[in-house]
């Protein structure tokens, strides 16, 4: 007789070994997916299996890609410590007393890098105090995990100990598509998105469209997996990827390890991708086994048909890559898709002119700081030192977790940066998102950096908007660090050793996983406690840090009229020109506060400066936050005017509170990333693009503006900008917009939150 296959959820397998009542719902996934196959008829691509198969209604949901809204249930939350400040605080507002979905906390962002790892980390807790003191109780009191300072970057420490194939998680962070190297769909997103999932709301996603990008060949000598994505970024740009996923297939997928496909999938954030991800595969395997999660590896592999595309699936575009002939690429400076093959990028800096000489030489980061990216470059250190060379430049090494540092310290890795001149510093964030005290220049002094990193806007690194930032893989950063020249080649160019004699550096080497395992180090999480009832969450009311917040008034239903233009940003404005971070980031969970430095980095287009804009009521120029507040204190609302992929960058809703809190009704743009765009909406603005982006050419900074037809405010019906010059002419503009039903509402209640608690009181 035959046997009837016992059904995948009959097993009961734990999301993480951390919450061993959270179990894995590939049942859920199964009979969506049987839904969804009846209705569509057609072959299905990865990405597609994971998202519907998450699918809070899959009868009747409408899927079209880049046209419906998908209403999802994710699988977890992450958040780490700047942005889970605002998230939680959003949380404590909406009454509940537990987070839905098991949800996590992760301190990362708040350790400046000023003289090395143990030092900077008891500064950074001394400092901070407050704040870790805060989410501390609070993850506490709602029920969620905490990851203490020093315990690691927040995309690592998910890598190593929550994602798991087939899984569908969001983080309040941009770089979440990490995951995406262990099979998951994890989307970046702001607090608001993460707060509806915390309180068992499902999570609202314009359905993506799916590029797929075929790997074939194998990677060799100096080529990484970094260089996978300093291409594809190269190819899409910094907005290629809006409202897409990217999904990475093809026999080349083989030679990638685990750690090097998440490295692939986090910079994919820097392309707008919704996120990126790849099949299932050995390597994963691999990770999940050596990470003590074998059981999960073999559930998997039993999932395995739903774990990657269907022969046939269709995707939106497809971009082929051969591994055997990609060379290392150098990406920058200022910009993250200006990708340079190596063998051009000497010729490139002379061109350009781009500074020589090389000041400081990074690796690390939540993209960079696996045990196989430290092991390469150590090969590169070890093989410096053995002829007698330390660095030229300065040479920072950033671990991606506690777990990653102590392994490297035990196999000595670690120590070969060091006797080469290296500075280690704590498994944090750092100088990546602007946590660095740089002391070897000023400000203003033209120089030259490299990364291992993902992000090289203006000012990013160390605050120096001269400051030239590359990007590359760790092992051509550790490499040119002992040239202290980017011109050098370490394919090509040979160095001189104490010897005298010229060396050619060999190919990189390094083991993908650690022989031994990996060295825990220190525990550094916090469990919720069994009884939550008696725990007492921080808030000092007279907090310079923290501020809980007051709900935003809502929409009065009148024709907004005569709203001044408080600026019209020409060019480049990402989520770090809106909402600064570096010394800002201490004022993440205090709105009043941290709104002073609202798009004090975004470039009026009238003079051609930053921070200096023109009062229409006073005539006079002074700073956007001081001059927004004035409107606002006279209940004068206001707009703001933007360019092309206004809000790239970070997740941070920071971007979308301070121009909320400072009186702000719309931001009008050519058009918006994907994360700022929804988070506009759930505070409650207008976020609008002209429908014919040439449009913005037409708008005057001295503009006054009425928003018409809000009064029939529906899905796919534009509205019209009347702009009114000051020489008393006027002009109608058809201004487009993305609403949906839900998201009017957002805004007619004043925000998600305002809706959401209304909801809970009835």
């Amino acid at each position: 007789m035959a046997t009837v296959a016992e059904p995948i959820g009959a097993t009961k397998v734990p999301m993480s070994l951390l919450e061993p009542k959270a179990y894995i719902n590939y049942q859920r996934i199964e009979d969506n997916l049987a839904v969804i196959r009846e209705r569509l008829q057609r072959p299905l691509t990865l990405s597609e299996k994971i998202l519907y198969g998450h699918l809070d209604d899959p009868v009747n949901q409408d899927i079209e890609r880049g046209v419906s809204y998908l209403k999802l249930r994710p699988d977890r939350v992450a958040c780490q410590d700047a942005t889970a400040q605002m998230a939680i605080l959003q949380f404590m507002s909406a009454g509940m007393d537990t987070a839905a979905v098991p949800t996590t906390v992760h301190c990362d962002h708040l350790i400046e890098a000023q003289i090395g790892g143990v030092k900077d980390l008891e500064r950074a807790k001394n400092l901070n105090k407050e704040v870790y003191d805060f989410l501390a109780t609070a993850t506490a009191k709602y029920g969620l995990g905490f990851w203490r300072p020093g315990s690691g970057i927040i995309h690592q420490i998910i890598l190593e100990n929550y994602a798991f194939p087939g899984g569908l998680m969001i983080g309040t962070d941009s770089h979440t598509p990490n995951a995406g190297g262990l099979g998951m769909i994890a989307c970046g997103v702001g607090g608001a998105d993460a707060v509806d999932v915390m309180a068992n709301l499902p999570w609202e996603l314009k359905c993506p469209k799916v590029i797929g990008v075929n790997l074939t060949g194998k990677l060799s000598g100096w080529t990484s997996p970094k260089d996978v994505i300093l291409k594809v970024a190269g190819i899409l740009t910094v907005k290629g990827g809006t409202g897409a996923i990217v999904e990475y297939t093809g026999p080349g997928v083989e030679s990638l390890s685990c750690t090097g496909m998440a490295t692939i999938c986090n910079m994919g954030a820097e392309i707008g991708a919704t996120t990126s991800m790849f099949p299932f595969n050995s390597r994963m395997a691999d990770y999940l086994n050596v990470t003590k999660r074998g059981e999960i590896a073999e559930y998997a592999k039993r999932f395995q048909h739903n774990l990657k595309p269907d022969e046939g699936a269709d995707y939106d575009r497809v971009i082929d890559i051969n591994l055997s002939e990609l060379e290392p690429h150098v990406n920058g400076p200022f910009t993250p898709d200006l990708a340079t093959p190596l063998s051009k990028f000497k010729d490139a800096v002379k061109e350009n002119k781009w500074p020589q000489e090389l000041k400081v030489a990074l690796i690390g980061s939540c993209t960079n700081s696996s045990y196989e990216d430290m092991s390469r470059a150590a090969s590169i250190a070890r093989e410096a030192h053995e002829h007698g060379l330390s660095t030229k430049s300065k040479f920072t090494i950033t671990p991606g977790s506690e777990q990653v540092r102590a392994t490297i310290a035990r196999d000595g890795q670690m120590a070969a940066f060091e006797e080469v001149g290296g500075l280690v510093l704590a498994n944090a964030c750092g100088p990546c998102i602007g946590q660095w005290d740089r002391q070897d220049i000023k400000k203003g002094d033209v120089n030259s950096i490299i990364t291992s990193y993902n992000r090289n806007f203006t000012g990013r690194n160390d605050a120096n908007p001269a400051t030239h930032a590359f990007v590359a893989s760790p092992d051509i950063v550790t490499a040119m660090a002992f040239a202290g020249d980017l011109t050098f080649n370490p394919v090509t160019d040979t160095l001189i050793g104490a010897d005298g004699k010229p060396f050619k550096f060999s190919d990189p080497s390094g083991k993908e996983l650690p022989p031994l395992g990996f060295d825990p180090g220190e525990n550094t999480y916090q469990a919720p406690p069994a009884d939550r009832a008696s725990v007492q969450v921080a808030v000092n009311p007279k907090s310079d840090r923290l501020q809980l917040l007051k709900p935003f008034t809502p929409w009065d239903g009148k024709t907004p009229t005569d709203l001044p233009v408080l600026i019209k940003v020409k060019g480049k404005c990402t989520t770090d020109h809106i909402s600064a971070g570096g010394p800002w980031l201490k004022y993440r969970g205090h709105l009043e506060n941290i709104s002073q430095n609202c798009l004090i980095g975004g470039i009026n287009s009238e003079n051609g400066e930053a921070n200096k804009v023109k009062n229409q009521i006073t005539g006079e120029y002074g700073a956007v936050p001081a001059t927004a507040a004035y409107y606002r204190d006279r209940g004068i609302k206001w707009v703001v005017v933007g360019d092309h992929n206004y809000g790239e960058g970070s997740s941070r809703e920071h971007a979308a509170l301070e121009p909320r809190f400072l009186g702000g009704l719309a931001i009008i743009t050519r058009s918006f990333a994907r994360i700022h765009e929804t988070n506009l909406k759930k505070q409650g603005m207008l976020a609008l693009t002209f429908a014919n982006p040439d449009d913005y050419d037409k708008v005057r900074p001295s503009d006054k503006v009425d928003i018409l037809g809000l009064e029939s405010f529906t899905p796919g019906k534009n509205l019209t900008l009347l702009l009114k010059h000051e020489d008393g002419s006027k002009e109608e503009i058809s201004l487009a917009h993305s609403f949906n039903e839900g998201q009017i509402e957002w805004f007619k209640a004043g925000s998600a939150l305002n809706l959401m608690a209304k909801h809970a009181k009835k």
